[in-house]
Formats: structure tokens, sequence, C-alpha cells
């Protein structure tokens, strides 16, 4: 059996009315009840049901219920606020739990303007690239376009892209990775897939890229697919290669959705940006950037903006982001540390020396002496525990670690490396050293007390990053004793990923019922992954990373966009005295301040570590002074003077590379009419404060301000409507933002948050049920005067439907909601939108008699069917005309984007209809 309705219609089914939605089924229906609650949808099969469905229409009851002008002003809001399916080319911004930027809407207008949308997006740390890949999910969903997709991305990053898409886009994922899959697979049916089973997955790279998983996982692949850190993607050695085969693979069928999201989109290789830049399509991967043409072809797929070309440009976005201060921060190491260190690198070049003239003996032999020399400059601890490790072969495992590079299947390795390479008699001795000294007065961590305490008086919360665990149990520990009345929490590799997002959630918790200064220990585990902002506004960078990307990535946690602070700082702790630190500041750190300075970026060490390494060395023995021949011996200079070639080649590369891809076609005044038409249709961020702050007013217990948030007691509402806010997770009294950044323990107060959805659609509901909530008195009609009007004025709040058929490659049907307010005088329209709503938000003057009111009424009801056949028909058609002229400008760019068009549902809902009349103060 077929059934024949389609989006839009109302229908009557088990005894109530309700809207037809787009269903999965020709067989089946999908309906939402009229008071909007998208949470109540049923879905079922009209031949099974014991009485008919049947069409219905929605009329004004001939006992509507008489209301007045500050209960039909809160009718309208109510309305405006449960809509969720818009008409406007922004159908999803109904669905979002925030306000973006005008500047993250340009990735979107932009995947709008191609029939098949692949995008690179290069945006700079912390701009938003989550959020902007995520604004085109949710659009595409909404414009049934998307029924299913994927968002690969290393495997750390997962758990934050789960909780990403549910509080800012509604949107409800399941996490594929190694420990989930299994778990996901089980009972499945046989000819089923667990991308069949869940559409919506988030899916760690290093889970599906091995072989036996590849091939399945590009079978059963959905076609719009989000890849973060796609930088991660592309290089040479296995694990990249395996990643690169995956998206390869994808990318070849010419109707998958790509989108494609990395900071470092070219960091100087440019074999690694090509195979990028080919995943958009073949072609590019010529990377012919003389001709003009593949230029403007590229740029339609290509945003890369840094964070000065939002600030400073037309943008105008420097209240969106902080202010970032660096400093340098010098410490002196004591006698009795200066001597470990002298006898530690003694110890590592004797083994250096006795390497042999293999070179990879020799590699090896650099790689444990500069690992272990890592660990005696990162504490006492984390050299105890690296004098304690033999070494092993593994050269392979020992590089990564020692550059700071992720794992290929793994976070940032914490643990102290394996580095030992001899049964020196010396090596008791070093040992005995750094017991002694882990007992002793520790000069970095006295250095870091020092640093702390005119922050924590001034009220800043900083995060310390440190390189190893040791190093961050010994600097917690040594900053509890110090600072005995701070909450002071670690985070390390010993953490599960969701222990240590559980770690700083309660953080949060404490913070937000007890605000006190508060300090986070971390390793490099916390550095992706667990965005901070909203917690922490400084961050110490205790160790010197090796890996100039570690430190962006470090700062990047907390100097991002929705940081409340309005300075962010940032402080590099290094000792003079130290070989070590020394060597890293001048052939790597400084060296990527310079390119960053010049660029606008930082541009990650080049892949070839072996001129690194040579340099380091080399920096290390010539600061001593007395180890100038064996540096000669081992042509240590050579390596220097390469390491600075390669980066000053990648230097280049990247000035080429954001010169030709700068992100200056879209300009504000393109994007920002658009989105300012939706706000203007669904109300902003400020009429939902509005809205709630009256709805709680009604209901009995008045929104309670203290400082920069509101308190919602909704302990004290109604038991229904308790009842249905405990089921959303609200219960006592709610901590309520009114501007992004929320602070902690806080959420933005929006459209659709859970307080202002509940209010909306129990209002609606009581209006059209009068036996829901009879207490509050929420009528449909009502009449009254006000100085807004000069003559007699009607006032229709209307629920407009329609149904958008959008025409691509499979043609949609769906339905479309806006709610409207329209004031006619005689048969005429003479205001509607804001214009109209300021008539009904007029307070009325007097209160008519009764007789008076209901006289009015009776005129107004009388005379209905007339303005439902001529002028508010006639409004909703003009209406659906507009709307379908933005959906075209939108999709102007593109001759062969789908096309949409839009019919209207006529007559409209009308929810209420209320009478003004000229009245005197």
């Amino acid at each position: 059996m077929t059934v024949n309705f389609t989006p839009g219609d109302l229908v009557r089914a088990r005894g109530r009315e309700w809207v037809a939605l787009p269903a999965r089924s020709t067989d089946t229906l999908a309906l939402r009840p009229l008071s909007g609650n998208e949470n109540d949808v049923v879905v079922l099969a009209p031949e099974l049901e014991l009485t008919p469905v049947e069409p219905a229409r929605f009329d004004l009851p001939e006992d509507a219920k008489l209301t007045v002008q500050s209960k039909a002003a809160l009718l309208a809001d109510a309305l405006r606020l449960t809509l969720r399916r818009g008409a406007g080319p922004f159908r999803s911004a109904a669905q979002l739990a925030f306000e973006p930027r005008t500047y993250q809407l340009v990735p979107l207008l932009m995947a709008l303007r191609l029939q098949v949308p692949r995008l690179l997006i290069a945006d700079d740390v912390g701009i938003g690239k989550t959020i902007e890949a995520g604004l085109i999910l949710r659009e595409l969903m909404d414009r049934g376009e998307v029924d299913a997709f994927s968002v690969l991305c290393p495997p750390h990053l997962v758990d934050q892209w789960i909780i990403e898409l549910k509080d800012r886009f509604g949107i409800d994922a399941v996490p594929v990775t190694s420990g989930t899959a299994a778990r996901l697979e089980r009972n499945l049916p046989v000819a089923e897939t667990l991308f069949d089973s869940y559409p919506f997955t988030v899916v760690s790279l290093d889970y599906i890229k091995a072989e036996k998983r590849r091939e399945g996982f590009a079978r059963a692949c959905p076609d719009f697919v989000i890849v973060d850190e796609a930088h991660s993607c592309v290089g040479t050695h296995k694990g990249k290669q395996q990643r690169f085969d995956l998206l390869q693979g994808l990318a070849r069928d010419s109707e998958r959705r790509l989108i494609m999201l990395t900071a470092t989109p070219h960091s100087g290789d440019e074999e690694a940006f090509a195979r990028l830049l080919s995943l958009i399509a073949p072609e590019f991967g010529a990377m012919n950037f003389e001709n003009e043409q593949y230029r403007q072809r590229l740029a339609r797929h290509f945003v890369q903006r840094r964070r000065v070309d939002l600030t400073e440009g037309d943008w105008d976005e420097d209240r969106a982001f902080p202010n970032h201060r660096t400093t340098e921060f010098a410490y002196k190491l004591s006698a009795d540390h200066l001597a470990f260190q002298e006898a530690v690198l003694d110890y590592c070049l004797s083994v250096v020396s006795k390497a042999g003239e293999e070179k990879r003996d020799q590699r090896l032999a650099f790689w444990g002496t500069l690992a272990l020399m890592r660990c005696v400059g990162s504490s006492p601890a984390a050299a105890l525990s690296a004098l304690r490790n033999r070494a092993s072969n593994e050269a392979d495992r020992l590089e990564p670690q020692i550059y700071d590079e992720d794992g290929d299947d793994e976070d940032a390795v914490d643990i102290e490396p394996h580095t030992v390479f001899s049964n020196d008699p010396d090596l008791q001795s070093l040992l005995d050293q750094a017991a002694d000294l882990l007992k002793a007065k520790d000069p970095k961590l006295e250095a870091l007390i020092s640093v702390l305490k005119p922050l924590v008086k001034e009220g800043a919360n900083p995060v310390v990053f440190c390189r190893y665990l040791a190093t961050a149990e010994h600097v917690r520990d040594g900053l509890r004793k110090a600072f005995p009345k701070v909450t002071i929490e670690s985070v390390t590799g010993e953490l599960t990923p969701d222990e240590r997002r559980d770690r700083v959630h309660e953080m949060a918790m404490e913070e937000a019922e007890e605000p006190g200064p508060r300090i986070l220990v971390a390793t490099d585990c916390l550095s992706e992954g667990i965005n901070l902002q909203q917690l922490f506004d400084t961050v110490v960078h205790y160790d010197l990373s090796w890996n100039p990307t570690r430190h962006q990535q470090r700062e990047g946690r907390v100097d991002r966009f929705g940081q409340p602070a309005d300075v962010v700082h940032s402080i590099m702790m290094f000792s003079p005295d130290s070989a070590i630190d020394g060597a890293v500041l001048d052939v790597i750190l400084r060296k990527a301040e310079e390119i960053r300075k010049a660029t606008g970026v930082t541009v990650p060490l080049p892949d070839e570590r072996g001129p690194v390494t040579d340099a380091l060395m080399a920096a290390m023995m010539l600061r001593r002074g007395n180890t100038k021949q064996l540096a000669f011996d081992l042509r240590l200079d050579d390596g220097t003077q390469a390491m600075e070639a390669r980066w000053r080649d990648a230097s280049e590369n990247e000035k080429k590379s954001r010169a030709r891809f700068a992100q200056n076609a879209m300009k504000p005044g393109e994007v920002a009419p658009e989105w300012d038409r939706v706000k203007d249709l669904l109300g902003s961020p400020d009429d939902a404060r509005l809205f709630v702050e009256r709805a709680m007013a009604k209901f009995g217990t008045a929104l309670e301000k203290k400082k920069s948030v509101l308190y919602a007691h909704v302990y004290a509402l109604e038991e229904r409507l308790r009842e249905k806010l405990e089921q959303r997770g609200l219960k006592d009294s709610v901590k309520l933002a009114l501007a992004e950044p929320a602070p902690s323990g806080a959420a933005l107060l929006t459209r659709t948050h859970p307080l202002t959805t509940s209010l909306a659609e129990s209002l609606i509901e009581a209006s059209l049920d009068p036996k829901a909530l009879p207490e509050l008195g929420i009528g449909r009609v009502g009449a009254w005067p006000t100085t807004a009007v000069d003559m007699v004025t009607r006032i229709a709040v209307l629920r407009i439907r329609y149904k958008l058929s959008v025409h691509s490659r499979k043609e949609r049907l769906l339905l479309a909601e806006e709610a409207a307010v329209v004031a006619l005088q005689g048969d005429k329209v003479v205001a509607v939108g804001d214009e109209a709503r300021d008539m009904l938000n007029s307070e009325a003057t007097s209160d008519l008699a009764e007789i008076a009111r209901e006289r009015f009424v009776k005129s107004v009801k009388s005379a209905l069917p007339d303005l439902l056949e001529g002028p508010l028909t006639a409004y909703v058609r003009e209406r659906s005309e507009a709307l379908a002229e933005d959906h075209a400008r939108l999709r102007a760019a593109s001759g062969s984007s789908p096309r949409v068009s839009v019919e209207p549902v006529v007559p409209p809902d009308v929810i209420g209809l209320f009478v003004l009349m000229p009245g005197e103060v």
C-alpha cells in the first residue's frame, strides 16, 4: 500500500491531528504532533491502524480561549522558538545550539555552491574548523541531502567529535574505534554492516586504515565524509600511507562529498601537499599554480585563513579571540643539577664515540643521547626513570618520541624512553645522583612556583604542560605543597581518554559549585582532543617541546574561539645553563618563531630528521666547549647547515602557499545579510533570553541574575513541566549564560537549550489543548486597546508550512515551517515580521469590558474565512516566492547545484488571532 500523504500535510490519526514529516518508506507515515515537539515523532503503517488515517484541517475552534496581551505576545514567541524545520536557505539554523560567527559561514556557502561539495578547510588552530564542518553537515542533513555520514579522525579526537556533534548540532553519532567496534557489531544481521545499522559515525583513522577493514569500509562508507587532521593522511611512512590509501579509495567515488580539515596543509612538503589536493580532484595534484584557471578552480574548494585575516581585515572579528602574549622565563640550575647534567652528557658522549662507522649505529646513539638528555632536563623523576630503562633496538620507535610525534596507533607518548645502551660502571653513580636530586630542592620546580604565584594571585588559571609522566606527577605533588588552597589536578597518559575528559569535567563542576583558583598539570596527551578555554587562560611550557606544532597545539587548547579572557598568556621555561635547552631553543624553537612571524603560521619540522638530530648534537657539544673535535669527526656541523636550508625551503613554500590560497573571494557583506535574514525569522539569542524570562515569570518563578549568568530555579515549576525538564537533564537550579563564551558550569541560553524548547512547547500545547496547564490561561484570541495602532488592526499569528522539493540526483520532498506575525487593516496586510511583532508586544493601555471584548473577538473570527482565502493566503504565496529566490541566490554560483522549489500549504495555520484598537495612555 502506498501512502498518499506528503511532508507538510495535516492528518488525523489515533484521535488527534498531526503534521506529516518525510518518511523512510512509501508504506509508512512519520507524524509529529501539532504542538511542534520533534521528540514525539511517531512512525505508523496506515493499513495497520484500527481507524483510517484521514486528511485534517487546522481551524480556530469556536470555543477558542480568550487571553490578554502579554500572554498573546508570549504565544507568538513560543511558536517561533518551537519550529525546527526552517524554510530559508540556512535550513539548519534552528537546530544550532550556538550562534556562529559570520566568517564561519564561508565554508558553508562554498559547499552549497558545489554540486558535490569537496573542500579543504585549512584555517588556523582555534578558529573553529570543527564548527565550520559541522555547519556544512547539519545544513545538508536538514536539506535532505545527507542521510548518513562518517567523521574520520585520529583516535584521540573521536570523543571530542562525539561531544561537539551532540552539544552544538544536536546530532547523536556513535564512536567506531578498536575498543567499541566489536560491541557495535555484536548481534548485527548477517547481511548488515556496522555502518548500515549506525548511519552517523565518528571513526578512528587508525582503526579503519588496516587493509582488512579498509576495503569493507570503502564498500559501506556513507557518501558524506569529514576528515579531521587531513595532513596526517598524506605522508610517506607506513601509517600515513595506509591512511592515504583509505582516503584515495573513498575519493574515487566522484559523488562522495568530502570535507577535509587541517591547520597545516602544506608544511613545506610539496609531495604531501599534492597528495592532499588530489583528494579533492585528481587534476589538482598537478599543482599548476602558475595557471590562473587552475587557481580559480581550486579556490572554490580551498579556504585558508589566519587569525590575523579575521581580526585585522574586513571581518573585524577581534572580539572573537583573546590577545596572546608569549614570554620566556629563564631559570638557573643549582650546582648539583648542573653537575648531574654534565655527568649524564659525558656518559652519552662516550656511547656516541663508541658507536662505530655504521650510520645506523651512530644515529641510534644520537637518538638515545637526545632522549636521555630530554629526561634529565625535564626532572630528576624523569631522569631516574629513563636511566632505569634498558634501551631496545627499536630505533623507529625512539625517533618519533624524541621529536614529539604522535604514534601511529596511540596518543602522544609520555612514558620515559628506553635510553641506556651499555653496562657502564658509571651508570649506578648516575642513578644515585638522580635519586639524591629527587629528594633535594628542584630549581626548575621552584622557578615554576615563582612564575605561578603572581598569576594565581591575579586570578589566572594555568595549564602546566610537561613532557613526561614522571615529571607531571613530580610537578603536581610539588605544586600541591606550594599552593594548598588551590585546586590542582593532573592528566597524563595513565588515564584513558574517557578518564581524562572526566578529570577535566570534574574540575568544571567544582568551579561551578565553588569558584576558585585552579591549576592543571598535563602531559601532551591533552594537547589535542579536549578544549580547555572555558576553564584555563594561561599555558606554561614546563618542558620545551621539540616539535613547534606541539607548542601551538598546547596553546590552542586555551587560546581559541570561545575563550572568555581578554588575554591569554603562554610562558616558555628554559635554563640557559642547560646544554639541551639551549640547543633546542637555538636549533628549533627560535627558528620556528622566526618563520611564524614571517608567514603567520607555525611550520612543522622538516620530515627528514637526520639533519635535525645532527644539528642538536652539534649545538649541545659545542656549548660545552671541549668536544669540538668529536663534533668535527662526526661531521655534525653539516647537519646544522642542512637543517637551516631545509627549514628555509619550508618557510618559503609556506609563504607561497599562503599568498596563493588566502580566501578573500568572499566578503562579510556577502555572508552577513543571509544570516541576518535567518535571525529575523528564528529570533536572536536576545529574543530567546527575553522569552525565557517572560515564560518563567508566567510560570511563577522568575530568573535570578548573578553577575554575568542567570539562574532558572526549575525545581519551583509546576509538576508536569518539572518532570519534562528532568527528562531532559534539567533539575534544581540551571545556570544560563547570556553570551559566548559561557562560564564554566553554565550553558549558553539559545533557542535550542532544553529550557527554552520545553517552555515553548508547553506554552503551545497549553494554547492548543485547554486541558494542558489550564492555570496558565494561554488562549488564542483576544482584544485590547494600545497606542501601537491608530485604527482597528487584526494580528494573526501563523504557522506556515511549505513543501520543499530538492531537485538533485535524488529527488527530495521536505517539510519546512515558519512562524509569522501578520497585521491586517481591513483586508490589507499592513505589517509583517518585527513590525507586526512590535504591535503585538506593545502593552495594552487598559482593559476592555467583557462584552466589548467578546464583540471584537466574534467579529474577527467571523471574518477569518475571508482573511484566510484572501490576504493571508496571498501573503503566504508571496513569501514562498521570496524563499525560492533566496534558495536560488545562494546556489547561484554553480549552475549545476541542486535546485529548490517552494510550494506553500494553504491556508496557513492560525495559532492566534487578536484585535488591537487605538487606545490612549
